[in-house]
């Protein structure tokens, strides 16, 4: 657990330096009568060294070194658990310094490792087959807490050292966490900071229709639909979120939103036995599709203890992804890592148990 500078008893009401984008961190070190470019030597100890504490800044002055705690903080999650699956995923659980969990997930792949983040300490979109949802939505994560989870994981995991891709699609929805994700993304993406191509973020929304044609304009990171049904009476019924945003709008968004080069946008479908993996689901699915440049990401409904849903046989799913490789479409079955520890795709839940 890293000593960060947060330990006067006031301390809390300081701004924060790693909730700062380049460009407020600049603004807020010329206030206080330095030069804009210290922001960018800062930003470099914050991400690249990883450190926590004034003192160790060393290319910046003794004078400002020590004037810098009654001006500022740092702070980032502490990791307060890492479990292990049997096939090499990794669960962190993270504390926040009001007391709360959040959970990101180490996924390993071939040369790389990917890291899934929260967005949220918990999540407000109540979808049907999410464990998040049963805890209820606690609030929203600040730009330090979502970048803060890969710095952390970063320079004290070995595994964390090796992240090559970051995927937002951990505890709560980014888009309803809008401003505080998009400087995250400012932060990941900065050559001073984390340094992450854009090509290398993905968001994933449940799909908040005003938000997507928000972010199209602001960025090009790559944007993944969690879709999982293909009418409005199944996705209602699903994640209520669709009773706000219908798939005709949603279809219009997706549409809309800037994929550069060969990038294309991701569908997200949870195949759930009895509810939406059935042959002529799949045929609709292709048909609501039709004409978009779009890769489909299928993924077995990931069973939770109290879960209302099964997953469908591997017979069921492979006939579902036929249907959808016939029509020519680019349609994967995602294997979902990491179920024994319930670290899968809609099983993070921030509970905290001593082990």
């Amino acid at each position: 657990m890293s000593h960060q500078q947060t330990d006067k008893p006031d301390a809390r009401r300081l701004p924060n330096l790693m909730d700062l984008p380049l460009e407020e961190m600049e603004a807020f070190i010329f206030s206080s009568g330095k030069e804009k470019y210290r922001a960018r030597q800062i930003m470099k100890w914050l991400y690249q060294s990883g450190v926590t504490s004034f003192e160790t800044m060393t290319t910046l002055g003794r004078d400002f070194r020590e004037k810098l705690p009654s001006m500022a903080r740092i702070y980032r999650p502490t990791i307060a658990r890492i479990q292990k699956s049997r096939d090499g995923t990794q669960k962190a659980l993270l504390e926040l310094e009001d007391g709360l969990y959040i959970e990101s997930v180490l996924i390993p792949g071939k040369n790389h490792w990917t890291l899934c983040v929260s967005t949220q300490a918990g999540c407000a979109m109540d979808c049907a087959f999410c464990l998040t949802a049963k805890g209820g939505f606690k609030r929203n994560l600040t730009p330090a807490e979502i970048v803060g989870q890969f710095v952390t994981l970063r320079h004290e995991t070995k595994e964390g050292a090796a992240v090559g891709n970051i995927v937002m699609m951990g505890m709560g929805e980014p888009l309803a966490n809008y401003e505080n994700t998009i400087k995250a993304i400012k932060i990941l993406t900065s050559d001073y900071a984390v340094g992450m191509s854009n090509r290398r973020i993905t968001l994933s929304t449940c799909g908040l229709v005003p938000q997507i044609g928000r972010l199209g304009t602001e960025n090009s990171i790559n944007l993944a639909v969690s879709l999982n049904a293909h009418d409005d009476e199944t996705r209602n019924r699903l994640m209520p979120v669709n009773k706000k945003y219908p798939l005709a709008e949603l279809m219009e968004a997706c549409k809309k939103y800037p994929m550069p080069g060969r990038r294309m946008l991701t569908y997200e479908y949870i195949l759930i036995d009895g509810v939406n993996s059935s042959r002529a689901d799949a045929q609709k699915l292709a048909r609501l599709l039709a004409g978009q440049r779009c890769k489909i990401n299928l993924i077995t409904f990931n069973e939770y203890p109290g879960s209302p849903f099964k997953s469908p046989s591997p017979e069921t799913v492979s006939a579902f992804q036929q249907v959808l490789l016939d029509r020519h479409y680019t349609a994967m079955l995602r294997k979902s890592k990491g179920a024994d520890i319930l670290a899968a795709c809609g099983q993070l839940s921030g509970a905290y148990t001593k082990a």
